[in-house]
């Protein structure tokens, strides 16, 4: 939940049509903005736009899109070189070529042509949001929004608010970027943000390397690949997005930090010849450990003095390495997995050739003698509203050990804070909270340390059962996906708040389980019984329409309304939510569930009497593994005449029983790989 209220924004433009214009402007229409793309003459708009047609007929190919969606996903942009069609625009972000004096133009003429309301954001990547605002009269509603290659792809966006930036301002362009499906992270005002600061160092050292003719390129690319765990080494992705790009990162980031980040002489060198780094050849494994010690100590070093500056925290350092660079692991977490030793034996390395500062962020977790930890659920309060925010994006928000234990101490400060009047719970990025951690089940399977899924799940009901219990208001705010656990944390809430891209289910008996944080008791007790059933045997998804129709979430807004919705519900003192009557085929379905037992459902022993409705749940129920829809039916039906805390301790005393089948450790394991064959066991 944002800090400010947001406003409705619905229109916005982009100043620029060339690649990273286009892909903006295709990201924004796609997520159903109407958008006004501007470049200086019409040969240009045309060729934005035909952009954007060819990246849609990829996602065609790839079955992203249907057609009929790309002809309206290009209908929302209207392309244009007269900057009169901005007058009435919301935002408007600049993404026209790195040159301070030609921004500082196009902002000039922005203020002369939009709303005095409107927001005015740039994407550079090489100077800073204030350098490029301060001409302007009112410099207060500039904003960097710092998008990555390919923008309608890639779903990290960094944004910069200036010294001078109205914090409403960034707060508005933050909830416009999670409209657009991006995972935006903060940054401070300073050349090359967060994710720059140690990617263009991690580039020029490749360069570095091939200059003191450590190892040629073919080796530094294979060298890179095994110790970040990427599909593109340092040379080929200069080559994707432009080795110039890389010179003038370098150059600007050396300006301002001195000579380690200044780029290699090499580098111009290859800029100057106009071509790409050659890739061809033979990787020599025997120079990998001196080319890891290398890359790894530049990175460590870039990562660890901007914390140290303030540019970003540790968190926001990695989930820009893994969203943004696609990193299997960020710089800290590589830190973690070295161990903090060896990683600043690297870093020493590093300070002694380039006679740099050691970051004091490295000296103080040595001292400490533990890994870093993640601050992985975010708290703040105003207005006496408190908001605990799950924050793990790239993992969709899933529940792990850590999140529970982190969302377990929010939450009890919260509560006892008596200047709290109400809770907001929700998740950062494209979900709310898409279930628990499946690894962390299948892990435990295989180690057969079953007790620590337990222990898991019991601090997870404690978590759930201090929610359910807390006299001030809760509100689940419900923004993308409320999978399994997520749905249980939400049903604990005494209202859920959903947008139109909430997406609601129970996935668990289709991974060989059952839902195992209250879902079997919470749900029945919210629906009914016969629709706790259909909801949890089927794994049926649900829309947030949907959902509101059979009474499983309270209200859906729009996202601009949804902050201000859920502040009316706390301060109008309303938190238990409302009865809701099925009506036709969800009356029909909920009878048919309670009604017929899971196992003839199952098998067919039941008639669907022609209903196309109730066909389909029975065939989404015979692909569920069987013991778990057992178990699952048994849990709803003996716990729905008892108090819900038996219900509850019914819940939790068949985990290990059910973690403990052949089906479980099929279902889990599978998941995102095959679809899993059930043996019943």
């Amino acid at each position: 939940m944002n800090d400010g209220e947001t406003k409705t924004i619905s229109k916005l433009a982009v100043i620029g049509a060339g690649t990273m214009g286009a892909g903006i402007a295709q990201k924004m229409a796609t997520e159903g903005f109407e958008v006004v793309l501007v470049d200086v003459d019409e040969e240009m708009v045309a060729r934005g736009l035909e952009t954007v047609r060819s990246t849609l007929a990829e996602g065609v190919k790839r079955r992203i899109f249907k057609p009929e969606q790309t002809e309206e996903i290009v209908a929302r942009i209207n392309g244009t070189r007269d900057w009169r069609e901005l007058a009435d625009v919301d935002l408007v972000v600049e993404a026209v070529f790195e040159d301070l004096e030609i921004k500082r133009d196009v902002f000039r003429r922005l203020e002369g042509v939009c709303r005095v309301d409107a927001i005015l954001a740039t994407n550079t990547s090489s100077f800073s949001v204030g350098e490029v605002a301060e001409a302007l009269e009112r410099p207060e509603r500039v904003v960097g929004l710092h998008y990555f290659y390919h923008p309608a792809k890639n779903r990290l966006v960094e944004v910069i608010p200036a010294k001078r930036t109205a914090p409403e301002v960034r707060d508005e362009a933050w909830a416009v970027q999670e409209r657009m499906g991006k995972t935006p992270i903060h940054s401070a005002d300073a050349p090359g943000f967060v994710v720059n600061r140690f990617f263009v160092a991690w580039l020029n050292a490749a360069v570095r390397l091939l200059k003191e003719e450590v190892a040629d390129i073919p080796t530094i690319e294979a060298a890179c690949k095994k110790t970040f765990g990427v599909g593109m080494g340092p040379f080929e992705l200069m080559n994707v997005t432009g080795v110039p790009i890389a010179l003038h990162a370098a150059t600007t980031l050396g300006r301002t930090f001195g000579p380690f980040h200044a780029p290699s002489a090499r580098l111009q060198q290859q800029v100057d010849a106009g071509e790409p780094w050659p890739l061809e050849g033979r990787a020599d494994p025997s120079r990998f450990e001196a080319i890891e010690e290398r890359m790894l100590g530049c990175v460590f070093y870039a990562a660890a003095r901007l914390v140290d500056e303030g540019i970003g925290s540790i968190e926001e350092t990695d989930i820009g390495a893994r969203v943004g660079l696609r990193w299997p692991l960020g710089p800290f977490e590589l830190i973690n997995r070295h161990g903090l030793d060896s990683a600043l034996d690297f870093v020493k390395e590093i300070i002694a050739r380039w006679e740099l500062p050691i970051p004091q962020t490295l000296i103080s977790q040595a001292a400490l003698g533990r890994p870093f930890e993640f601050r992985l659920v975010h708290s703040a309060k105003r207005d006496g509203i408190a908001t605990l925010t799950v924050n793990r994006p790239d993992a969709m928000n899933a529940l792990n050990e850590a999140v529970v234990a982190q969302l377990s101490e929010a939450f009890k400060e919260a509560a006892s804070d008596p200047e709290t009047k109400g809770i907001v719970i929700g998740g950062s990025g494209k979900a709310f909270i898409a279930g628990a951690d499946i690894r962390f089940f299948v892990r435990n399977i295989e180690s057969k340390t079953i007790d620590r899924i337990i222990e898991f799940t019991r601090a997870g009901h404690a978590l759930l059962d201090a929610i359910d219990r807390c006299p001030k208001p809760i509100v689940a705010r419900v923004d993308g996906l409320a999978l399994g656990g997520g749905l249980e944390v939400a049903l604990a809430c005494d209202r859920i708040v959903a947008t139109p891209k909430a997406s609601l289910a129970f996935p668990e008996t289709g991974i060989g389980v059952y839902p195992g944080l209250g879902g079997t008791q919470r749900t029945s007790r919210r629906v009914g019984v016969g629709m706790a059933k259909a909801l949890i045997l089927t794994g049926r998804v649900l829309g947030a329409e949907d959902a509101r129709r059979i009474g499983l979430i309270d209200k859906v807004v729009s996202h601009d309304r949804l902050d201000r919705t859920i502040r009316a519900l706390i301060e109008n003192g309303t938190p238990t939510t409302e009865s809701h009557k099925l009506e036709g085929d969800e009356a029909a379905l909920a009878r048919f569930f309670e009604t017929h037992s899971v196992e003839d459902v199952r098998t067919g022993r039941v008639d669907a009497r022609g209903s196309k409705s109730l066909a389909e749940a029975m065939k989404q129920v015979g692909r569920k593994a069987p013991v778990a829809l057992r178990m699952a039916e048994r849990l709803i039906d003996e716990g729905a005449d008892r108090p819900l805390r038996e219900g509850l301790r019914m819940e939790l005393e068949h985990l290990v029983e059910i973690f403990r089948t052949d089906d479980a450790y099929e279902g889990l394991s599978s998941l995102g790989r095959k679809r899993p064959e059930f043996k019943g066991h």
